[in-house]
């Protein structure tokens, strides 16, 4: 049994407040000494991946402030009412928090995971099957796509049943690198893998070296895509797992990247807004297919 009388290794503090709050609430728990803030959705409202440039948040938002385990809650509570954080009437969560191994917590959680027939995705800590066909090495990071997601899912499984050898690729939105790995293991070459991101891009790299295809991934901003010769920006296969409002944007770019008899496959699409991402394609492929998986879709279309 725990002692209630312990002192904690930590001590977190959780508040929730509408969206313009965020920023001087934020700054007011570090001055009060908080080591670190978390913002987390306070009413189940989902929140896609932003626009370059965008940071949203959600309509309200739960503010969790971690202190030190030997803070006073008390004395706490009280210089954050000096500071104007909170009044008598804001609900207020005190809590403590034992210290754990967050980093093997973290590798217990992110295990091995199939895709298709063939193509796996494995952290660094698991050693692979040698009877696994095709093994992409990719840990979770800042860089959004590391498999587990629907919108890759669908992807990586389209990857997965396609012969790329000798392929050209163009990964536009690439995130961590997952696609474009995926189809260089599959023997593509070049794979242009493109995010306006610099972190993505730094992401993709370095998980291309790890899987031994950084001279086939080429990681490019999107200003460095556009400046590469036309023909340099065509290939048999256009993958883009962003969301639709961007997909139906881009359609004239995205469409002019597919080479004859090539393929461009869409993910990060609604099923409510799947008609008018395919509507933004007609041009290219008037009967495109569609898969769902949960409540993602994804569209495949084709040059003839």
């Amino acid at each position: 049994m725990t002692d209630p009388t312990s002192t904690p290794d930590w001590l977190s503090l959780e508040l929730s407040i509408a969206a313009d709050q965020v920023e001087s609430i934020e700054n007011s728990l570090f001055e009060a000494g908080a080591v670190s803030v978390t913002l987390l959705d306070a009413e189940d409202h989902p929140l896609h991946e932003p626009a370059p440039g965008e940071l949203p948040l959600w309509p309200r938002v739960v503010v969790q402030g971690l202190f030190a385990g030997d803070c006073d809650p008390a004395e706490l509570i009280h210089t954050l009412r000096t500071l104007g954080v909170v009044d008598s009437g804001v609900e207020l969560k005190v809590s403590g928090i034992a210290e754990r191994d967050w980093q093997r917590a973290w590798m217990d959680q992110y295990r091995p995971m199939r895709f298709g027939q063939n193509l796996w995705i494995c952290p660094s800590h698991v050693e692979p099957d040698p009877a696994w066909p095709l093994v992409v090495r990719l840990d979770p990071g800042l860089a959004f796509g590391s498999g587990t997601h629907p919108t890759t899912t669908l992807c990586l499984e389209w990857i997965d049943g396609l012969d790329l050898t000798g392929q050209a690729v163009i990964d536009y939105g690439c995130g961590s690198g997952v696609l474009a790995i995926a189809a260089a293991l599959k023997g593509a070459q070049p794979v242009l893998a493109v995010d306006y991101d610099p972190q993505a891009l730094v992401a993709t790299r370095d998980n291309a070296a790890r899987n031994g295809v950084e001279m086939a991934v080429q990681a490019l901003s999107p200003e460095a895509f556009m400046q590469r010769p036309a023909a340099d920006r065509q290939a048999t296969l256009v993958l883009a797992n962003i969301l639709a409002q961007p997909l139906i944007e881009l359609a004239p770019m995205l469409s002019a990247c597919v080479g004859p008899r090539g393929q461009l496959v869409l993910s990060g699409i609604l099923p409510e807004q799947a008609d008018p991402v395919a509507r933004a394609y007609r041009d290219l492929d008037p009967a495109c297919s569609s898969e769902q998986r949960e409540d993602w879709m994804r569209l495949v279309f084709r040059r003839d």
